[in-house]
């Protein structure tokens, strides 16, 4: 991962994507965490255990290690609502969920729950991706009846003008780079060169000097070309689709976004829509990456089966997907859902409270992202949709849990500097930076945000039920806040220093899977 900080100045975090670029605020640099960590420390990390691995993850390693060996497990369905899944992976194939109620590509609703050929979850987006934002449909759909009308209308002003600077400031800084390179190219008579060329020219010509010296910088900082083309992608993905009032991604579905009984539409095609849909692989690698069969990463669980919801576009969820995938994953016998999305702005709030509601009473858990705005959720104008809570109301179900993301630093940079945070509205924090797993095609990468925190306590809490499956959700729920690891050290976090982690979450704890599984054994001897 790349340290960009200087440029990231300008760069605003977004809530429900993973997060491609490192920062350079922790107190271990890339290469220094490449020293002090080997490899598989590196890519492990978020499983392994604070007192043997002087590594802050969930000590999920020692769980199975000290705890788990010989015992029998069940198998949990944990539904993941999220972007395109790679059904067919490698390393998660084998603990893909399927309906056996249900005949493959007969064109049948052969189980008569209301969704045809609905072999391993659903799609709710259809053939869309590309989407605006909750913010840009207020405005595009004229809902001036929305208390947030105003606020939209100008953020979306606000936004679009950042959104060009950056890509104007990124096209400059690519520009700078490339032209300073073929100086040197040519100079050397190379098409390229390494770092032992820069450091051995010699030259009085100021311009190759000027050249030398500033790739030399650049390089010292890890900048990369393609991780700035990956910028200027992101931000041109931002005006073109989440900003534009004049793109509707939905027209391609066909069904009204505003009415919740329109329930016809979508199909049975979870897979992604492209390589770079890759969110929902590497969050449901995170919770069942196939465990020690020396490829990919270790997921949590195995015990496990994956049901796969694609309801998260390119851009902000629509709550009407949401609503029906919470209650198709309760109807279809999920036990947890992995929520790692969330916005800002909400048409019909109302439809998911009903869903997190209804999967409360069915004893389902729901593990939510807290987001990476850097944001205090406990302010009311700081709003995160879903939520177990409404407008800084008393919360409604006490079925989901919300997860702000650590670091692998057990230091004062133990939280990562882009997650959310409120004493009252973040549960608990889990690793979320710097996490490795899988991605479409095979492949593999670290991410890090929130969207990383939830599905590692979503993984924790599926390894509870394998071995204890009579749990309740609202006990679950209980047991993983009570049993996370205290943390008394002190913390700097959004520009707050030397403070404590229970100022700023209601446990003050990082998810801990050995002491989760010990507490859930006191729980069934009780």
């Amino acid at each position: 991962m790349k340290k960009i900080l200087f440029i990231l100045i300008i760069l605003t975090t977004y809530s429900c994507s993973s997060i491609r670029f490192d920062y350079s605020y922790l107190s271990y640099s890339s290469s220094e965490i490449d020293k002090k960590f080997n490899e598989s420390q590196r890519n492990n990390w978020h499983n392994l255990d604070l007192n043997y691995d002087s590594i802050p993850g969930m000590s999920v390693e020692r769980a199975y290690n000290e705890l788990l060996k010989g015992r029998k497990a069940k198998k949990v369905i944990v539904a993941v609502i999220d972007a395109g899944i790679d059904i067919n992976h490698e390393d998660i194939k084998d603990v893909v969920w399927v309906n056996k109620d249900e005949i493959p590509n007969n064109n049948v609703d052969d189980d008569g729950n209301g969704f045809i050929d609905d072999i391993n979850g659903w799609n709710f987006l259809g053939e869309s991706y590309n989407e605006t934002l909750e913010m840009t449909r207020l405005i595009r759909d004229n809902l001036n009846e929305n208390r947030r009308y105003d606020s939209a209308k100008k953020t979306i002003k606000s936004k679009l003008d950042d959104r060009k600077k950056n890509i104007d400031f990124y096209n400059n800084l690519i520009s700078q780079i490339e032209n300073a390179s073929e100086i040197i190219k040519t100079f050397l008579e190379k098409d390229s060169f390494s770092d032992e060329d820069l450091e051995n020219l010699i030259t009085n010509d100021s311009i190759i000097l000027n050249s030398k010296k500033m790739i030399q910088y650049y390089n010292s900082i890890d900048v990369d070309v393609d991780y700035l083309k990956e910028g200027i992608e992101y931000f041109s993905d931002q005006i073109n689709y989440h900003y534009n009032v004049n793109f509707n991604g939905r027209d391609i579905v066909g069904d009204d976004i505003y009415d919740i009984n329109d329930t016809n539409y979508g199909d049975s095609k979870v897979l992604h829509s492209k390589k770079s849909e890759n969110h929902g692989t590497h969050v449901a690698g995170i919770i069942a990456g196939i465990r020690n069969n020396n490829i990919g990463n270790n997921g949590v669980n195995n015990n496990i089966e994956i049901m796969a919801l694609r309801a998260v576009p390119n851009g902000d969820e629509y709550d009407k997907d949401i609503a029906l995938a919470i209650r198709y994953a309760v109807d279809n016998g999920a036990r947890i859902i992995n929520m790692s999305f969330g916005k800002s702005y909400s048409s019909n709030p109302e439809w998911v409270i009903d869903a997190i509601k209804y999967a409360d009473e069915n004893d389902v858990l729901i593990v939510h992202a807290a987001g990476n705005d850097a944001e205090d959720l406990d302010v009311i104008e700081n709003e995160n949709y879903p939520n177990d809570q409404y407008l800084g109301k008393e919360e409604f179900s006490n079925n989901f849990i919300t997860v702000g993301a650590s670091t692998i630093n057990y230091n004062k940079n133990l939280i990562a500097n882009f997650s959310n945070y409120g004493a009252d509205n973040v549960d608990i924090f889990a690793p979320g930076y710097n996490v490795y797993s899988l991605l479409p095609e095979n492949d593999y990468e670290s991410l890090s945000g929130t969207s990383m925190a939830a599905p590692a306590v979503s993984g924790v809490a599926s390894l509870i039920l394998s071995y204890f499956p009579r749990l309740s959700a609202q006990k679950l729920k209980s047991i993983i806040l009570e049993s996370g690891i205290k943390v008394d050290i002190k913390i700097n976090h959004d520009d707050r220093e030397s403070i404590y982690l229970d100022s700023i979450s209601k446990t003050g704890k990082i998810v801990n899977a050995y002491n989760a599984l010990i507490l859930a054994s006191k729980s069934k001897r009780k």
